[in-house]
């Protein structure tokens, strides 16, 4: 990995005991809503950002969320959890994605969608799965925060921004200028907040399922289809669709099933 990239890792800043406060509630089983709530409510910011996504047509429920206990009884502990990490994570490092040619709004958005799209597709293959793909797939881009900084500091947000755009492999043209990829980044950023070691490799392999260990294998692969299919450049788009369906194909998913998942978000998010 880069030397500039280890040490931007390296000198992250610990993460809000918040979040750490909502880490060891919702892995503690005899943890209640109530509890996450009392948390989540000691930080405003987080609550606007929950009320945020319980409001937005991702989540769509029907019906005005005024409140963070409302918010986390319909999103469940899981998916809060999930929320509430993804966006402290990138407020705390600070975003700014102009070498990928999007807001940092737009890749808060991207993100949002990759979750929502692996919760309505992995619920209906296994939900135990679906709840631990939610946060990774939240998540998982993290590492190009990290590379952006690093390609407008050695002044080369043009030359990146131009090969981004057209690209039908983004993690080729990470590896070309800072030589790795997001997938392997953002496991290093975790790892260095001390995440659980299956956390860090779902998203550390997500580039190269092939390369997975079993353990995590399936994971992996779910994550890179996903993420094919809305990626940073060209979300949502008919090529990446189309990669999508035949990578999930390659991998012995039920291709009917991935595209009637992706129809429904596409018309959701169309409405």
């Amino acid at each position: 990995m880069k030397s500039s990239i280890v040490n931007s890792i390296k000198t992250l800043p610990p993460l809000p005991k918040t979040l750490l406060d909502v880490q060891r509630i919702t892995n503690d089983m005899d943890a209640s809503i109530h509890d996450l709530v009392k948390v989540i409510e000691n930080d405003p910011m987080i609550v606007a950002n929950l009320l945020k996504a319980a409001n937005s047509p991702l989540y769509f429920f029907g019906r005005e969320i005024r409140n963070a206990s409302q918010a986390v009884a319909l999103f469940g502990m899981t998916m809060t959890r999930s929320i509430v990490m993804g966006n402290s994570v990138r407020k705390l490092l600070n975003v700014d994605m102009e070498p990928y040619g999007i807001t940092s709004e737009k890749f808060a958005e991207i993100s949002s969608k990759q979750a929502s799209l692996m919760m309505r597709w992995y619920k209906k293959i296994d939900r135990a799965k679906a709840d631990k793909l939610f946060l990774t797939s939240f998540l998982q881009e993290t590492g190009k925060i990290i590379i952006a900084s690093d390609i407008m500091q050695e002044d080369l947000t043009m030359q990146f921004k131009s090969e981004i755009e057209t690209t039908t492999n983004i993690a080729l043209v990470e590896k070309s200028y800072v030589d790795d990829t997001t997938a392997t980044i953002t496991a290093a950023i975790f790892q260095h907040w001390k995440f659980d070691d299956e956390f860090v490799n779902m998203i550390k392999y997500s580039d190269n399922p092939a390369q997975a260990p079993d353990e995590v294998k399936e994971y992996s692969t779910a994550l890179n289809i996903v993420k094919t299919a809305i990626s940073m450049n060209a979300p949502l788009s008919e090529h990446a669709i189309n990669f999508a369906l035949q990578k999930a194909e390659q991998y012995g998913y039920d291709v009917a099933l991935l595209e009637e998942c992706i129809n429904e978000f596409f018309n959701m998010q169309e409405s």
